[in-house]
């Protein structure tokens, strides 16, 4: 490989609810062999909302941050809730600080791209030299660019070549994620 492996993997090329679903996927599976900080994204459920915007899980705690403010059944509107995210950006760099292998970050959207939600929590793992692994809304690639050029590399939505690169950026002392059964499971 003549280039350096890169410690941020942003993965694209599905849907936002399918990532965090990978998110889910391979944070389970990651569990018993890393030490994981960092959020995903969870629907609000609410039915009737055209607000995709729902929560943020901590991997470390389990706490959930909301992150969109209920306009009501029928709304055609989406108001993000800012203070939420911040909340989480804060739970995570805590988390950062106490150590970690890895930082998983629902994704680089609308909020980050303006300075806020995630923001300081990209920034702290980058800072602490933690490997990241997230999402960038299409919308606001250039925005990420401007942040986070020349150190992410872009990973297709596939369980296997996120392993594949989050063994690359393993620490050397750092235990093997058990393979999983099967390349769907």
């Amino acid at each position: 490989m003549s280039e350096a492996v890169k410690k941020i993997a942003v993965v694209q090329g599905m849907q936002g609810a399918v990532v965090q679903d990978l998110f889910r996927v391979l944070a389970a599976r990651w569990q018993g062999c890393a030490r994981l900080a960092g959020v995903i994204a969870e629907d609000h459920g609410l039915p009737g909302r055209a607000c995709s915007a729902g929560y943020l899980r901590s991997l470390a705690s389990g706490e959930r941050f909301a992150i969109f403010q209920d306009l009501g059944p029928g709304s055609a509107g989406c108001h993000l809730a800012g203070d939420g995210a911040l909340a989480a950006a804060a739970a995570v760099r805590r988390d950062i600080a106490t150590g970690c292998d890895l930082v998983l970050l629902s994704k680089f959207g609308k909020l980050e791209a303006n300075g806020g939600g995630l923001r300081d929590a990209f920034g702290a793992a980058i800072e602490a030299q933690v490997p990241v692994l997230t999402s960038v809304s299409p919308a606001q690639l250039a925005a990420w660019k401007a942040f986070a050029a020349p150190l992410f590399t872009v990973v297709p939505a596939d369980a296997d070549r996120i392993d594949a690169w989050r063994r690359s950026v393993r620490p050397p002392n750092a235990p093997h994620a058990p393979e999983p059964a099967t390349a769907g499971a």
